[in-house]
């Protein structure tokens, strides 16, 4: 076992600790600046804050017609990222929020000796950067796992916005709860669960996320490969592997590409140990 925050974590888990030799591997990954194609594809868009399907989960949730209208002023979005692509590296200076309109990312983060540890997957809705306030700079990088669409908020600005609506400052503080939240359930998820437990958990939790999305509960596209769940979980690609046609041969979930259909949502529940919407 090792320890990083404080919490124990399984073995082929490792406690992250940044270098610069680490952010220099990083770096060589692909990084997408406005490309021309990007800038053809925001000036076609037509879609706005007020009648975006994520609104309600994004930061415009609960905000007065006139607010999200100021909001709209300083967000940069519709920006397209192609699967493979990141958004942004580990160690890059934090200067903005990033809301998912379409698509989804991970997130990663660089051990000393080089290794990645998947440390979240972003659904459309949720926001990358919250890790990086506190230290002004990006523990990970965030990766599309598909094409996706993101808004950019300039962190400056939203933050003088905040202080002049009460409401969005509100949501501000929602959103980072909700990300010690999201690191509590994962640390739960890693040190006290079997590997069947930790593959159901994450199952159901990305069931209940798109749930609130107000999508389907049971049937997704489960947009990870299977060599990042397991690195996610702890697990090796085999395992993950092994435990899928397990739960497909017990007509828990039945899985067609990437195509997942939860057949027996409660009793995925039951063996993560965790309760679930109906």
């Amino acid at each position: 076992m090792t320890r990083q925050g404080g919490y124990n974590l399984p073995e082929g888990v490792n406690a992250v600790r940044f270098s610069s030799k680490a952010v220099a591997r990083v770096a060589a990954g692909r990084v997408i600046g406005l490309s021309n194609e990007q800038k053809s594809a925001e000036q076609v868009s037509k879609v706005s804050c007020s009648n975006c399907s994520v609104r309600a989960l994004c930061l415009p949730a609960g905000l007065t017609a006139q607010d999200i209208d100021r909001l709209e002023q300083i967000t940069r979005k519709k920006t397209v990222i192609k699967a493979g692509d990141q958004l942004f590296r580990a160690g890059d200076k934090f200067t903005s929020l990033y809301a998912i309109r379409s698509g989804s990312f991970k997130s990663v983060v660089i051990a000393a000796d080089g290794s990645a540890q998947v440390t979240h997957f972003a659904l459309p809705g949720e926001l990358l950067g919250l890790d990086a306030y506190s230290t002004q700079a990006h523990p990970s990088y965030a990766e599309a796992l598909e094409n996706s669409s993101v808004c950019e908020l300039p962190f400056a600005q939203l933050e003088i916005l905040a202080q002049q609506v009460p409401g969005l400052q509100k949501q501000i503080f929602n959103l980072f709860s909700e990300e010690l939240r999201q690191e509590k359930d994962v640390v739960m998820l890693l040190g006290k669960r079997s590997a069947e437990a930790r593959l159901a958990a994450l199952l159901i939790n990305i069931s209940e996320r798109y749930t609130r999305r107000g999508y389907s509960a049971t049937e997704f596209n489960l947009t990870m490969p299977r060599i990042d769940i397991a690195n996610y979980l702890g697990l090796t690609a085999e395992t993950v592997s092994r435990l899928i046609s397990r739960f497909q041969k017990q007509e828990l979930i039945k899985v067609q590409g990437r195509a997942i259909t939860l057949l027996d949502k409660p009793g995925l529940a039951t063996l993560a140990g965790v309760s679930c919407s109906d």
